[in-house]
């Protein structure tokens, strides 16, 4: 059905302008209801969006501010890989305390997704030390020894409390203003350790230096499977200590 499904939203709903973005989606901004909105159509199983819709209906119930999913006249949230969120504006962290304030918007995030049940069909950066596969990482792509060493990253997170991370805290996925932090593009979120969302510019999140180099190396190693085999994968693998 592709942008067709956009009518389940009401007979004047239409497509304004594509956004330009790294994203695998394609993401508009929309009129819906004579109220500007963004939509995006992927790929995406009706199982993760599911999930996905989910988790962003609690973060603003209880207090985040998120995309909120926007109904289709017949109360669906997704229609056929297409979701149709509330516009937010904004602009990204530039300073030291706005990236204070992104860690403390990814706290709460994690404080109020303990024991949330994992995003279907991925793995956590601890489950991928058993297994080679999920969702858009395959290890089996990778170099051997780069695999190890993004393995023995992981390994020191374990026993650690999961909780769902954003995965992507990029000032391209953060809309700021005075009165509130905006994370946007949950793509890659997912539940694992909290640690993979703390490695931030200045470190914001204030954590000391063990803290510090546990997160680094884990989200090095984790950005480097994920997006293997582009150059900012190669990038981080290199970033991540040979064992």
């Amino acid at each position: 059905m592709g942008w067709n499904a956009l009518e389940y939203w009401g007979k004047d709903a239409r497509r304004l302008e594509r956004f330009t973005s790294e994203s695998p989606n394609d993401v508009w901004s929309v009129q819906v209801g004579g109220q500007l909105a963004v939509a995006r159509l992927g790929t995406r199983s009706d199982a993760d969006l599911a999930w996905e819709t989910g988790l962003l209906l609690h973060l603003d119930r209880n207090g985040m501010t998120v995309p909120v999913p926007i109904p289709a006249m017949d109360g669906r949230l997704f229609v056929d890989g297409l979701v149709v969120m509330q516009y937010l504006e904004g602009g990204p962290p530039e300073t030291k305390g706005d990236w204070r304030r992104v860690a403390d918007a990814l706290r709460q995030l994690h404080r109020l997704t303990q024991d949330w049940p994992q995003r279907p069909g991925w793995q956590s950066s601890t489950d991928l030390l058993q297994v080679d596969r999920g969702t858009r990482i395959d290890l089996t792509a990778m170099p051997p020894e780069g695999v190890a060493r993004c393995r023995a990253a992981w390994a020191r997170l374990v026993g650690r409390q999961t909780c769902v991370v954003h995965g992507d805290a990029n000032p391209r996925n953060i809309l700021m203003t005075a009165n509130r932090v905006a994370l946007i593009d949950w793509d890659e979120s997912h539940v694992d350790v909290p640690d993979l969302d703390l490695e931030l510019p200045h470190n914001a999140a204030d954590l000391d230096a063990d803290a510090w180099d546990i997160a680094e190396q884990a989200s090095a190693a984790w950005q480097a499977a994920v997006c293997w085999k582009d150059e900012y994968a190669v990038k981080r693998l290199a970033q991540v200590r040979a064992i």
